[in-house]
C-alpha cells in the first residue's frame, strides 16, 4: 500500500527507512530532519520507543509540539540543525542512540508554501531559508558578485550555463532589486533555453541558491560525522538523498568509514588506517518501489543508504 500523507507531506521510502532502523521497545531514535514527522510517527507506532526530533524550521517544530501530545512523552523536539545532532542529543540527555535517520533537502510543505520562496510554481518572496533566519536567496542574488553567483549556480545547481545566468541577474538587478520567485525565474528563462526533457529553465538555479542559503552540503557532511560520534554500537544510520551532490557525499563517507574507500590502500600500515566505524547494510542505494513511484513522483530521485555502527571509535578528522 502506498504511504499516506502526513501533514501534507508524503514521506519518501518510509517502509524502507523504518525497516532499516528496526525500532524496538525501549530504543532511542533520532530524526534529524523532522519536517512533518512522517518517519518519526511511524517509528513511534512501530515500537514502544522514544524519538528525539530535530529541525531548524520553526513551523516544523510547532507541528512537532502538537504531534508530541499523541505519544505520551515518547517524542521530544529540539530546535537546531542536524549537523550538530550529537551535541543536541547530549544536551537533551538522549543516549544511547540506536538509530539516526536523515531526509536531506527541502520538504514538501516548504516547497508548497509560496511565502517560503522555495518554488517558482507560484509567486512569493525570494527567501528559501529553512530556519527563517540569516541571509535569504534575495540577499545572494542582489549582493553577490557575478563570479560568486556563477559558482554557486554551477557547483550547487549543476547548471552548465551558470555564467549566462549570473550575467542576466546582474543586468536585471541594475534596473531594480530581484525580490520574487517568479521574477528570478523569468530572468533565468532569458539565459537558459527550454530543455527537451521538460525541466523548467530555472530549476537548477533555484536548487543552487537553496543549497547555498542553507549550507545544505556542509550540513550533510557535519551530520554524518555527528551521527558517527553518537550512535551506539549496532545502531543504524539511514539517509535519504535526492540528487547526486548529496548522494555522493553520503556514499563516499560510508565507503571511507566502512573501509571500502578506493583512497584507502590495503597495503597501508595498520597503524595508519582507522578501524571501520560502520558496516554497510546494502552496498547499493535503495530506490522506491513501483507502488510508491505511482503515488509520489518525488520518490523518483530518492536514494536510501544504510549502515550499522561498529564498536570502533569514531574516525579522527585528517589533520586533527
Amino acid at each position: 500500500m502506498p504511504e499516506r500523507m502526513v501533514g501534507q507531506h508524503l514521506p519518501v521510502l518510509m517502509r524502507e527507512v523504518v525497516a532499516a532502523l528496526a525500532p524496538r521497545d525501549g530504543g532511542r531514535y533520532l530524526d534529524g530532519t523532522f519536517g512533518r514527522g512522517g518517519y518519526t510517527r511511524r517509528l513511534l507506532e512501530a515500537a514502544d520507543c522514544t524519538v528525539l526530533a530535530i529541525d531548524r524550521d520553526p513551523e516544523a517544530l510547532s507541528y512537532g509540539a502538537e504531534m508530541a501530545k499523541d505519544f505520551g512523552g515518547r517524542l521530544h523536539t529540539v530546535a537546531g540543525t542536524f549537523g550538530y545532532l550529537d551535541s543536541l542529543a547530549a544536551a537533551a540527555g538522549f543516549s544511547p542512540i540506536n538509530g539516526v535517520t536523515l531526509d536531506i533537502g527541502v520538504s514538501s510543505p516548504q516547497i508548497d508554501t509560496p511565502e517560503r520562496g522555495f518554488s517558482f510554481r507560484t509567486d512569493g518572496p525570494l527567501d528559501m531559508r529553512m530556519s527563517l533566519s540569516g541571509p535569504s536567496a534575495a540577499d545572494l542574488v542582489n549582493n553577490l558578485g557575478e563570479e560568486d553567483l556563477a559558482n554557486i549556480i554551477y557547483q550547487y545547481g549543476e547548471e552548465r550555463l551558470s555564467r549566462r545566468v549570473a550575467k542576466a541577474i546582474l543586468r536585471a538587478r541594475a534596473e531594480s532589486p530581484i525580490t520574487s520567485t517568479l521574477g528570478l525565474a523569468d530572468i533565468v528563462r532569458t539565459a537558459v533555453p527550454k530543455s527537451k526533457d521538460g525541466i523548467h529553465p530555472a530549476t537548477r538555479t533555484f536548487q543552487g541558491l537553496r543549497i547555498a542559503v542553507n549550507d545544505e552540503l556542509g550540513e550533510l557532511a557535519r551530520g554524518l560525522a555527528a551521527a558517527e560520534r553518537c550512535l551506539a554500537p549496532g545502531g543504524r544510520l539511514a539517509i535519504v538523498s535526492f540528487h547526486s551532490l548529496e548522494d555522493r557525499i553520503v556514499k563516499n563517507f560510508l565507503a571511507d568509514r566502512s573501509g571500502k574507500s578506493a583512497s584507502v590502500s590495503r597495503y597501508a600500515p595498520p597503524k595508519d588506517v582507522d578501524a571501520p566505524s560502520f558496516t554497510l547494510i546494502s552496498r547499493k542505494a535503495i530506490t522506491a518501489q513501483p507502488d510508491e513511484l505511482a503515488a509520489n513522483p518525488r520518490a523518483r530521485s530518492a536514494k536510501l543508504r544504510i549502515a550499522e555502527r561498529t564498536n570502533a571509535p569514531a574516525h579522527t578528522p585528517k589533520g586533527a
